[in-house]
């Protein structure tokens, strides 16, 4: 990050472009994908919070960060962010498996109750899928 007569750059944490807070946000152009938006890496509905929609308290799912990160951000492009962090491409087959490894858990539910246990577990499954398969992705390009 710089500062270049008084307005600071930076760049995108995923693709690395730089990005900017001079408007057109979402717009379809490149200065609205380039524009900077900032990302909870723990959103805060899951502590029970929600920015969006002041004083509202919702239950929280954990009551406290499993991976200490609370209330870190990190700063991407528009598309980066609400577009590929935001809408995960999640296949059929990837599902199934998913919903396999949550059976083989325990972390399934037949019936709902007032424990958030079961959500929690599958949301940090999802985590460690998604870590594993980024360190194992990761092992095979720097192998090339």
């Amino acid at each position: 990050m710089s500062n270049c007569g008084g307005n600071m750059i930076s760049d995108c944490a995923i693709c690395g472009c730089i990005i900017h807070r001079e408007g057109e946000y979402a717009k379809p152009s490149i200065k609205g994908r380039s524009h900077t938006t900032k990302h909870h890496y723990l959103a805060e509905r899951l502590l029970g919070r929600s920015r969006n929609r002041g004083g509202e308290q919702r239950e929280s799912i954990f009551k406290e960060c499993p991976w200490n990160i609370e209330g870190q951000t990190e700063e991407f492009c528009y598309e980066c962010h609400e577009e590929l962090l935001h809408n995960p491409v999640l296949l059929p087959s990837d599902i199934k498996k998913f919903a396999e490894l949550v059976r083989l858990r325990k972390l399934g539910e037949t019936r709902k109750t007032k424990s958030k246990d079961k959500i929690a577990g599958r949301i940090k499954l999802l985590h460690e899928v998604l870590e594993l398969g980024i360190e194992k992705l990761l092992e095979i390009e720097r192998h090339k």
